[in-house]
């Protein structure tokens, strides 16, 4: 679990150097197939991940305004922020942790139940899904994606003897 979070991670700070290089309007610019354009999308991920991870803690949960964070800087200050809680929590998992229940409750008053488990999972691979995106709209604008491999990030050290 905690290799696939450092993964991800690690590709989302190489998005951040990637945008460096783009014109702020190309970052907003709404795209198609997402939640609107490449940064409002990187946002929508560290949102979407801080946000899960605050149902397991059982704190409360409030939705960021995107158009408070229309720059690459103030989208990676946010990131900043939410992953010490975030981390702090992936760092912390065990396996006890696997099956715990969490409820989420919906406007329309609707209840759905996860194992924790399940959420962890879900939030990695929701940003694998965005990522996908982004790499398909850095295409159109003729710029090379950052690579999606996991070999050689340096994730994980196997200790011969």
């Amino acid at each position: 679990m905690q290799t696939m979070f450092r993964y991800n991670w690690k590709v989302r700070e190489d998005w951040y150097k990637w945008c460096e290089d783009v014109p702020l309007e190309e970052l907003l610019q709404n795209r198609t197939g997402g939640v609107g354009g490449i940064l409002q999308t990187m946002f929508h991920i560290i949102d979407v991940e801080w946000s899960w991870i605050r149902l397991l803690e059982g704190k409360p949960d409030f939705q960021e305004d995107f158009q408070k964070y229309k720059s690459l800087e103030k989208v990676r200050k946010l990131d900043e922020i939410f992953k010490q809680e975030v981390e702090a929590f992936v760092f912390s998992w065990n396996n006890d942790m696997e099956n715990r229940i969490v409820q989420e409750l919906h406007p329309n008053g609707s209840i759905e139940t996860f194992s924790w488990g399940e959420v962890m999972r879900h939030v990695i691979a929701h940003e694998i899904h965005h990522i996908g995106q982004i790499s398909v709209w850095a295409r159109e604008i003729g710029k090379i994606p950052v690579t999606a491999n996991l070999i050689g990030r340096d994730l994980s050290k196997i200790i011969t003897t």
